[in-house]
């Protein structure tokens, strides 16, 4: 479950009301049967993390909401998910008369694509943390791929194990996963192992 204290304190740290029936519409969201992965567990996750790491941010507060918001829309049959959960952040900024926050909060949701390098620390530091998952313990990290897979269920086996294979390839290609060097630290070793377990196993 995620915390309406928590999201009401964010509202306030951002210095406007939390948008009426806001919190309702993330649990409801975070919530569905088909989110295996892209959960509420997962918001909890990045949060947990934002809270080690928080010295890391310029400013806490709008990472903390893109971190709650950046997978608010998550279809698998979508190729937009990244845009529309922006924009969804970015209504309840204006709702909120918070409008001049929208910008620096698009440009970080939209960061979490992982097609390019984050434009800003701040942004930087909310790809680290989605990609945290990465770098965890080899059996949690095979529980995340398997929760992908249930998530992609409507794709049949070949095409899921080729498009999963090219995006694992990708990653360890990039120069770095992670961008702060505390956290590439600790978890960039880690990740790499990983993903060349989890590629290694669709390509056998």
């Amino acid at each position: 479950m995620l915390s309406e204290t928590r999201w009401q304190a964010l509202w306030q740290e951002l210095g406007g009301p939390a948008p009426a029936g806001s919190h309702a519409e993330l649990c409801a969201a975070y919530g569905t049967a088909d989110r295996h992965y892209h959960s509420a567990a997962h918001i909890s996750a990045c949060l947990g993390h934002l809270d080690r790491w928080r010295h890391l941010a310029n400013d806490p507060a709008l990472v903390e909401l893109a971190l709650w918001t950046h997978d608010l829309i998550y279809d698998t049959r979508r190729q937009d998910n990244e845009a529309a959960s922006a924009e969804r952040a970015c209504q309840w900024l204006e709702q909120a008369d918070l409008g001049q926050h929208a910008p620096i909060v698009k440009e970080m949701i939209l960061a979490t694509r992982h097609q390019q390098p984050p434009q800003s620390s701040d942004a930087a530091l909310v790809v680290d943390i989605d990609l945290s998952v990465l770098a965890s313990e080899a059996a949690h990290y095979e529980d995340y791929e398997a929760a992908v897979r249930a998530e992609y269920a409507w794709v049949a086996e070949p095409l899921f194990r080729a498009g999963r294979a090219r995006l694992l390839r990708q990653l360890l290609q990039a120069p770095a996963l992670y961008h702060h060097a505390p956290l590439a630290a600790l978890w960039e070793a880690p990740a790499r192992r990983n993903l060349q377990a989890a590629l290694t196993k669709l390509e056998s």
